[in-house]
């Protein structure tokens, strides 16, 4: 398959021999973004293993990390920060328990950041 973005050929091995090959370049294509979101699953909230054995309690957990990770998400495209994934669950994990708006945490007030802001050109 040649790839005229990238001005590559790409081989792929595949035993289906009915598909045109820009069709299996395209599953492939499909099938990495799958792998890379999951990548940045366990990266991000740490599943490194499963806390049950069964079937049962290993879907709930992919299942609750998919939601936490889509919630972030969402968060992260709330804020009006260019913030990382990583900072934004630091945020939430340090205010998990206080009684805040989840807007207050990502969108920081105009004033506060008017009086932190020579504070923190001192220390950069």
């Amino acid at each position: 398959f040649y790839d005229t973005d990238k001005k590559r050929t790409f081989e792929f091995l595949s035993n289906n021999f009915h598909l045109a090959a820009s069709t299996i370049a395209a599953i492939y294509k499909d099938r990495w973004k799958i792998e890379l979101f999951f990548k940045a699953i366990k990266q991000n909230l740490k599943l490194k293993s499963f806390l049950g054995r069964s079937r049962n309690a290993i879907q709930t957990q992919i299942w609750i990390a998919l939601i936490a990770y889509l919630l972030v998400n969402f968060a992260k495209h709330m804020a009006q920060e260019e913030w990382s994934i990583q900072r934004l669950l630091r945020i939430i994990q340090v205010n998990l328990f206080e009684r805040k708006l989840l807007r207050s945490l990502f969108v920081p007030d105009k004033k506060w950041r008017k009086q932190e802001e020579p504070q923190l050109r001192f220390f950069l």
